[in-house]
């Protein structure tokens, strides 16, 4: 194989610190929050993961792309991150199933990559520091005028990025003929979410972000669910309102990432900007109403004010992250409404929570026995 030079490529964080790597051969310059994920594989569903839109990737995992793309492996229809960073980027894969690989899915949609970069250096910079906004440059553009520009990026506090991810026209997925009828809010929902709700026999109506309540009724669906996304929750003043006509509905309400601070919010609980979040899929939470441990995927960079939740009479906390005793789920005492900070789908990651999509089911089929009584 003949050795070739690859061209030198920057990380620049919003507070002037500048990683060196090498440019993958994708050239061009990319602006996003700079985070990393823990995972050791799913990388590639971890790209098109919609909650991750407007993010630039750190990968822990030191070889990526090794096992190349398969089409069955996304949670979107394309790749959701702003840039990526990693240790070794790897052209050539070896699984039988792969349909490409890596960098040929990234120059078709024109993914900016830095590679060769002191990853564990890096992560344990954002750790100390906090995440922040960041540019990658692949194509030589000065520092200098790359700072004016990452000066003008708004920081993720504040910003509402579902708009951006969420389906423009409702759509269904699942069979007709199943047993449940789901309406389900797009706020950036993951493949997976669909997957596992359809094998539980539903029949799922997607909306856009904005519909209102109405909207979702005509479905007349047996239970409302709010979907994961990006950006801050608090902002999503119209999605707030809609969640509250879900739970005054009386029909089974659950809620996940996005969708938990949603439910927090519209219950009068405020949510806020953690430092430096929560993404990988080997986080141990622990289930209070069992007393039992999980190990969780999560991906999330806001999270439920716990003291505000804890003084909140209708609400009770059900699930915290044993590390740093955040609040991971919620229920209410009054209602049919349950919601968690995690991503029992996974994809990637551990099934220890997919009992979370038969507690819905069991949720919905109590309420109709409750109706034919």
């Amino acid at each position: 194989m003949k050795y070739t030079t690859r061209p030198q490529a920057i990380l620049l964080l919003a507070d002037g610190t500048i990683f060196y790597g090498k440019s993958i051969g994708i050239s061009g310059t990319t602006f996003g929050e700079v985070c990393f994920n823990t995972g050791m594989t799913g990388y590639q569903e971890i790209f098109t993961d919609p909650s991750y839109f407007g993010q630039i990737m750190v990968a822990t995992n030191p070889h990526i792309g090794n096992y190349g793309v398969n089409s069955n492996e996304t949670e979107s229809d394309k790749i959701m991150i702003s840039g990526l960073v990693c240790k070794n980027f790897s052209f050539n894969h070896s699984r039988p199933d792969s349909e490409s690989n890596l960098y040929d899915y990234f120059e078709k949609q024109n993914l900016i990559c830095i590679s060769d970069v002191d990853t564990r250096a890096l992560v344990s910079y954002i750790r100390d520091n906090g995440a922040q906004n960041s540019v990658i440059s692949t194509d030589g553009t000065s520092i200098e005028y790359l700072k004016q520009q990452l000066a003008n990026v708004p920081d993720m506090k504040g910003l509402e990025l579902a708009s951006k991810v969420s389906t423009k026209e409702p759509y269904f997925f699942g069979s007709e003929n199943a047993t449940f009828k789901i309406s389900a809010l797009d706020l950036g929902i993951k493949r997976n979410i669909l997957r596992n709700l359809a094998k539980r026999d539903c029949y799922i109506k997607v909306f856009p972000y904005d519909s209102s309540f109405e909207d979702l009724k005509s479905f007349n669906p047996h239970g409302y669910f709010l979907s994961n996304g990006p950006g801050d929750p608090e902002p999503l003043l119209q999605v707030q309102e809609t969640a509250k006509q879900m739970i005054s509905s009386e029909k089974p309400v659950f809620g996940i990432c996005l969708g938990h601070q949603i439910l927090g919010l519209a219950n009068g609980v405020s949510t806020y900007k953690m430092f430096n979040g929560h993404r990988g899929i080997n986080h141990p939470v622990m289930n209070v109403i069992t007393g039992k441990g999980e190990i969780t995927s999560q991906n999330h960079g806001f999270a439920v004010n716990r003291e505000e939740l804890e003084n909140h009479s209708d609400l009770e906390i059900t699930h915290y992250h044993i590390n740093d005793n955040t609040v991971a789920g919620m229920r209410m005492k009054s209602k049919n409404c349950f919601s968690v900070q995690y991503h029992p789908e996974a994809s990637p990651g551990p099934h220890d929570s997919s009992y979370l999509f038969d507690q819905f089911i069991e949720n919905i089929k109590n309420v109709k026995t409750l109706q034919l009584t």
